[in-house]
């Protein structure tokens, strides 16, 4: 059976983000993601963990300044060591937080800059991180954004994301599978799980094309939860979609795997 994690940047807004624990845990989630911890110390974020029974299972590193229109800087030349101070900092939050799975951003590539610069910058610090990790069984995962919710991200397609994973060549690095992302761009969800199979580590899912509960839309996430089974996949599945109104309210789809 799939083990969902709430996604508590985008699920429970109806409540300040501290309170979306207890809100997830009521809900009936045992595992709980999101994209940024540091803006509260990782002890007071275990802290309410433990309180309400829940496993962190993913997080990011920083986004850098978003207000530049950065979005991840582990890609950006000459931001290196900004990029593994932040690394490291990831690497201080999931030890506290005993979370297994780090999301290493990568950056969006300016116009008229080159790709293959920025990604050579990234595979270098990815490979930092894995390093880092590694001696805590801690993954890295790498994430292909769609161009419609983030133009000119270095890796749109989930073969762009598979592709690094292997230059990379470290054993605790693998794709984040997000089918929101992968439906906008790549398509054949079903031959593509198989192509990625044992590359990914984590996947993510909202509806296309509204990106809101997983019951609507393009996408028959029931197939692909039942195919995921058969293929005794055994990580975790983050909610990572916009409520079309209160959160609780649109669960409906939860409820055969509430007491999982």
């Amino acid at each position: 059976m799939p083990k969902f994690a709430a996604n508590l940047t985008m699920m429970f807004n109806e409540v300040p983000f501290l309170d979306r624990f207890e809100a997830a845990a009521k809900a009936g989630f045992k595992y709980v993601e999101y994209l940024w911890p540091y803006e509260y110390p990782a002890i007071e974020l275990k802290q309410r963990l433990d309180q309400f029974g829940l496993k962190q299972v993913l997080f990011n590193t920083q986004a850098g300044d978003v207000t530049q229109g950065e979005w991840g800087i582990a890609a950006i030349p000459g931001r290196e060591n900004d990029a593994r101070r932040d690394i490291d900092l990831a690497l201080e939050y999931a030890l506290t937080l005993h979370c297994p799975n780090i999301h290493v951003m990568a950056a969006v590539v300016p116009e008229g800059k080159e790709r293959e610069v920025y990604k050579a910058i990234f595979i270098e610090n990815v490979r930092y991180a894995a390093d880092k990790f590694k001696p805590y069984g801690i993954k890295v995962l790498l994430e292909a954004l769609s161009p419609e919710v983030k133009p000119n991200y270095l890796l749109k397609s989930q073969y762009d994301t598979l592709e690094v994973v292997e230059l990379v060549n470290r054993d605790n690095v693998f794709v984040q599978l997000d089918y929101f992302h992968a439906q906008n761009v790549d398509g054949n969800l079903s031959r593509l799980t198989d192509k990625l199979a044992g590359k990914f580590a984590h996947i993510q899912i909202a509806s296309i094309p509204d990106r809101v509960e997983p019951d609507e839309g393009e996408i028959n996430y029931q197939y692909l939860f039942d195919k995921l089974d058969a293929m005794g996949y055994e990580g975790y599945i983050g909610c990572e979609y916009k409520p079309r109104a209160n959160t609780e309210e649109g669960l409906g789809w939860f409820i055969p795997y509430r007491h999982n």
